[in-house]
């Protein structure tokens, strides 16, 4: 397939993504054609990235100073102590702003790279490789970075773009499915937010995309990145518009957070459930209509996709649910904030629910 790049242009920053096939052994070239210069690079590497793709890598890299960390990504390892020890080895290594640091793995890598990207010496050079599809659909694209504590998810973190992100789809092929359902989550709910069109192509093409078959996993990679840059270069810094982004992930960040970020529910698996969680809000509360609800739902259905929260998380959790939705980084007041649906394709952001509404939802959800 040829390569796609699609242009970044936010108010503080301008950056390409390339997404294509078999990049990796052209990482060298890649950076001079998109003028990313520097003379030495740490790679913070997810440990579990196969060999033969980290030395293809390596390879095309052999012309710079290359420093290696492997990093246990996981949750639990997305905190403050993981990100200072990429921090120890940059400053032992006498690392300069215009020095690069590039992450190679999932979202949780990116996440905790470009956080220590931004504070060491107040930024030095950033590149994303993505390696799962939920990384490549959504997390490493728009600047956000961050860290979890105890009090929930990414409560920790900064605004701050890359130099260049180069997603190449042959990592993709190393995943097991559950990692591919995964990303789909972000890719489904970015069409539920912005396209019906996309959404219908979806509901038409989603055992062909699970399955990576060209060109269909690249068009949905391609149509999310542009769904996501449309709304990032509006805004950057989730003032306003950009909170669409989170259709789901309130619900969903509660559900990780109430399993304590356990392997029994993925970050993918909770926007799936956020997901449902959200229509099936939105349906009951008059804003988005049967027809289109069971259009979402039988969507899940359809392809297979986690629907049933009570597979997953025991009634007796309500009270933690609702209690880490409030903590939610979108909430400006003693309400829970909440995106919805409209309608496929239109979201409405800046609804407010008081905590016993959630909780009387989530019975039902949980108890019926």
């Amino acid at each position: 397939m040829k390569i796609i790049k699609l242009q970044i242009n936010t108010k503080n920053h301008k950056y390409p993504i390339i997404i294509g096939s078999g990049l990796i052994t052209k990482i060298s070239k890649l950076l001079n054609n998109n003028s990313v210069k520097f003379s030495k690079c740490l790679l913070v590497i997810d440990n579990k990235i196969p060999k033969k793709l980290i030395n293809k890598i390596f390879k095309s890299l052999q012309k710079k100073q290359t420093i290696t960390h492997f990093f246990n990504a996981s949750e639990v390892n997305k905190n403050q102590s993981s990100v200072n020890k990429i921090l120890k080895i940059l400053l032992k290594k006498n690392f300069h702003r215009d020095d690069c640091l590039i992450s190679i793995g999932g979202g949780i890598t990116g996440d905790v790279a470009g956080f220590a990207s931004s504070i060491f010496k107040r930024g030095i050079k950033f590149i994303n490789i993505p390696t799962t599809l939920l990384a490549q659909v959504d997390s490493s694209i728009g600047g956000k970075t961050g860290i979890n504590s105890r009090y929930g998810k990414n409560l920790i973190g900064s605004f701050y773009q890359p130099n260049l992100v180069i997603s190449d789809i042959n990592f993709l092929k190393t995943l097991p499915r559950r990692e591919i359902i995964c990303g789909y989550g972000e890719i489904l709910k970015h069409s539920l937010i912005s396209s019906k069109k996309f959404f219908l192509f979806l509901n038409k093409n989603a055992s062909k995309i699970l399955n990576l078959e060209s060109p269909y996993i690249e068009k949905s990679i391609k149509e999310s990145c542009l769904i996501k840059r449309k709304v990032i270069q509006v805004d950057e810094n989730e003032k306003n518009l950009r909170k669409i982004l989170n259709f789901g992930h309130t619900f969903a960040h509660a559900y990780e957070a109430t399993l304590k970020y356990s392997k029994k529910l993925n970050h993918g698996e909770a926007v799936l459930l956020g997901i449902i969680s959200a229509s099936k809000f939105s349906f009951k509360n008059n804003l988005l209509s049967k027809t289109e609800f069971q259009l979402i739902k039988n969507h899940l259905i359809k392809f297979k996709l986690p629907i049933e929260l009570k597979k997953k998380i025991q009634g007796k959790n309500i009270k933690n649910i609702v209690s880490f939705m409030k903590k939610d980084k979108k909430n400006n007041n003693k309400k829970i904030n909440l995106i919805l649906l409209k309608k496929i394709g239109k979201p409405i952001f800046n609804l407010n629910f008081e905590n016993k509404k959630l909780y009387s939802f989530l019975k039902k959800e949980l108890n019926d």
